[in-house]
């Protein structure tokens, strides 16, 4: 399979034009794969890794080889057929038709983790669970997880921005600090080689690109040589029946030139004496000490910045190895261009700044989500233990339990994938229904309690204005730039729109009972007005009214406690009922608009049940979403401690903090998962993500909000404020709209993002809850 297998691939066949090649091309892509094993799908590209739905109007269909574990996602009725015909009834037609979605997998586990990603209530993740050879990965990623001690052939120019940067952030610093030592090194006479070292290493960390350093002797070489070229044999070709084509005889090779690594051994040294000098304990006493601070420092700003992982792998080598080694065996060489060996060195660095390191990993975790959670630890610490502000504020405290979250979100995805890849059905629905939401509720409990505590509504309001933010980011903002990041790399992107249909549906049905309350409360509750004046003196003029609203709590409270709490007790019923018959819809009944199954495709051969290495197991991915859900809640705890200063004297409004920053914060994960979906041109998935979590605030998140009420009175009433009402059903009729026609691009994105940013600004410049 051609290009990058980091992750699982879906491509799209969008105009029946695109899916047309011609004989020569199809005669030459069936020769390849004679021999190989097939699966056949609809219709394909030679040099497409994947299929995903194709157009109505396309009618040929070639055979894809598949060496390793396939997902094979099935939408319309199943079929033998994998031949795809135009239909006279149109698009309807077109549905009712046998299309598959082909989407490589390395391993059963992932397999089952792309089956989860396209199943109705599971949250999508993007990530891998497990571990691959490093092999078998992409240039671009095994450069990232490269030791830097390998000499390239053709490195390029070392003279890039990054490497400018290096000296301005790192190497004039280090080189600074080398320069000092080395006098005081030979001040003490016997130190004078390490001084000598020290003087070397000043001129390398001033510029290390294009160095290299070696060890005295060490000449462990792969040379490339050729061998003598050989005549080339042809082999017979043979005519073959593809179906409806037919190939023609073909020749190839059996003997090609190519070069051959050879090693070329060194015979080895006697053991060394350096440890028994007296020279090397005056270094490891005066010179050593400041250069491990040094170099510390230098590795954790470097691996801090992500980009520069590279600079913090040099300075790692050279604290672990480099400056340990005898002086004398430590040689810095400038690396020629035309040199013609591959060989392995101590240390070599070509760029200290690779863009691509936003995706390296470390043990399956992002270096983005590792490197935040230390600020989890500061938060706790400073949180809990700075009680009376002393060294910190409140807004710091209230920013670091926000920055906290996003890190304990990512593991909790994590942990919910990997548990979920590694079980079956059952186990992994109860794993998604019950952490999949653990993140928003454990803050709208806490915030809650707080409100109770302290005697004020303001609280409440402030949990109802992050459920609607959250309605509104999902529906609106996180569809809206995938669409636009997605259509700027694609041009087009075509999704199933009975499925997005389907999640349409669930929306109006979630939007209708979470407002039935507040509609109920508008169309019975009393009428308040903070004033009302007239200026004439005349009865028969009309009066002037301020800040008119509804009002059930204060004016009747036996409306309350007779109508609306039953009311919302009936919908907390219904809505878990309506999400339980759309599973039962969409995985049983009607499975054929998602239809996932699993094929491995390789013909017996056993390729798709290599060995592969889970990252996390179930125990170990069970205790880390214990561990992160108690975090979470000691992190939401303090992030309503503290926001209630920031409540009281801040002059932006109080709905505002809560659709923007209390809401979107949690969904960060969420978020660059669906642009991850949507740059593979996986556009469904991307869709489906603010779907889900759309769809789980309204149907299992406020009922569970609803029953804690009803155990713990905490005074949460299902009526919300006329903004949030509104926003919400202009926002659900919009994206039904533009899902109607099965296609998008970055035109479309940009409206819903307009609409949102549009909304966001509505809520800035609204006036805060009178309750707060």
């Amino acid at each position: 399979m051609p290009g990058d297998t980091e992750n699982p691939r879906k491509r799209s066949m969008t105009d029946g034009s695109e899916n047309h090649t011609d004989g020569e091309q199809r005669h030459k892509f069936l020769r390849q794969h004679s021999q190989g094993d097939r699966l056949c799908v609809g219709p394909l590209h030679p040099d497409l890794v994947v299929a995903e739905t194709p157009s109505p109007d396309a009618s040929h269909h070639f055979c894809h080889y598949t060496p390793k574990c396939l997902l094979t996602v099935h939408r319309g009725q199943s079929g033998t057929s994998g031949r795809s015909t135009p239909s006279r009834y149109g698009e309807e037609g077109w549905h009712e038709g046998t299309t598959k979605t082909t989407i490589r997998a390395e391993n059963e586990v992932e397999a089952n983790r792309e089956a989860n990603n396209y199943k109705f209530g599971f949250r999508k993740w993007k990530g891998n669970v497990t571990e691959r050879p490093l092999e078998d990965r992409s240039d671009v990623v095994r450069e990232l997880h490269s030791d830097l001690s390998i000499l390239k052939s053709e490195p390029g120019s070392v003279v890039t921005c990054g490497n400018v940067a290096y000296v301005f952030l790192f190497g004039w610093w280090l080189s600074f600090i080398y320069f000092l030592i080395c006098p005081v090194m030979f001040m003490t006479v016997c130190g004078a080689p390490y001084g000598k070292l020290c003087w070397k290493l000043t001129g390398y960390f001033i510029w290390p690109f294009g160095k290299s350093i070696e060890k005295a002797g060490d000449g462990e070489k792969r040379c490339c040589l050729k061998i003598p070229t050989c005549e080339v044999i042809p082999e017979e070709g043979d005519s073959e029946d593809s179906g409806d084509f037919t190939t023609p005889k073909e020749s190839a090779p059996l003997l090609v030139s190519s070069p051959v690594p050879i090693e070329v051994p060194v015979p080895a040294k006697k053991p060394s004496s350096h440890w028994c000098r007296f020279s090397t304990y005056v270094w490891l006493l005066l010179g050593y000490p400041l250069l491990v601070v040094a170099h510390s420092l230098a590795c954790l700003m470097a691996w801090l910045l992500v980009f520069t992982i590279p600079v913090a792998k040099m300075n790692a080598r050279t604290l672990g190895s480099i400056l340990l080694m005898p002086p004398e065996d430590v040689h810095i060489h400038t690396i020629k261009n035309d040199q013609g060996c591959e060989h392995k060195v101590l240390l070599c660095c070509y760029h200290a700044f690779n863009i691509y390191y936003y995706k390296y990993t470390v043990q399956g975790i992002n270096i983005f989500a590792l490197n935040l959670l230390p600020f989890v630890a500061i938060t706790l610490l400073i949180g809990y233990l700075d009680k009376g502000n002393h060294y910190t504020s409140v807004e710091t405290k209230f920013a670091l339990a926000i920055a906290s979250i996003i890190p304990l979100s990512y593991y909790i995805g994590m942990g919910i994938a990997s548990i979920s890849a590694q079980s079956n059905f059952a186990v992994g629905a109860v794993v998604n229904a019950t952490f999949g939401s653990i993140t928003e509720m454990t803050f709208y409990i806490t915030a809650l309690l707080q409100g109770h505590r302290a005697g004020t509504k303001c609280y409440e309001e402030i949990v109802k204005a992050a459920l609607a933010g959250t309605l509104l980011g999902c529906i609106l903002f996180i569809p809206g730039i995938c669409m636009i990041i997605g259509g700027i790399k694609h041009r087009e992107q075509r999704f199933n729109s009975r499925s997005a249909g389907v999640s349409s549906a669930l929306l109006f049905i979630s939007i209708g009972g979470v407002f039935a309350p507040t509609l109920f409360s508008k169309t019975y509750g009393s009428l308040v007005c903070e004033g009302c004046t007239n200026t004439q003196g005349n009865t028969s003029t009309p009066f002037i009214c301020k800040d008119c609203h509804y009002d059930t709590i204060e004016t009747k409270q036996q409306l309350v406690l007779s109508h609306i709490e039953p009311l919302v007790y009936t919908i907390s019923v219904l809505l878990p009922a309506a999400y339980l018959i759309g599973l039962i819809f969409t995985l049983k009944t009607h499975s054929h608009i998602y239809d996932i199954q699993i094929s491995d495709g390789h013909g017996g051969h056993g390729h798709g049940h290599g060995h592969h290495v889970v990252h996390w197991s179930r125990w170990r991915a069970l205790a880390v979403l214990i561990i992160a859900t108690l975090l979470m809640a000691a992190c939401a705890d303090l992030t309503t401690e503290n926001i209630q200063p920031i409540l009281l004297h801040s002059s932006i409004s109080q709905y505002f903090i809560g659709v923007t920053v209390l809401a979107m914060v949690p969904e960060l994960p969420e978020i660059v998962n669906g642009i991850q979906f949507a740059l593979q041109n996986n556009i469904s998935l991307s869709l489906e993500v603010g779907s889900c979590i759309a769809v789980q605030v309204c149907m299992i998140q406020i009922p569970l909000l609803i029953l804690f009420n009803a155990f713990y009175d905490v005074g949460f009433v299902l009526v919300f404020s006329d903004i949030h009402l509104w926003a919400s059903i202009f926002s659900v009729i919009l994206v039904n709209y533009i899902f109607m026609d099965g296609k998008c691009d970055y035109f479309q994105g940009t409206a819903l993002v307009v609409v949102y940013l549009i909304l966001l600004a509505l809520y800035f410049f609204a006036p805060s809850p009178r309750s707060c």
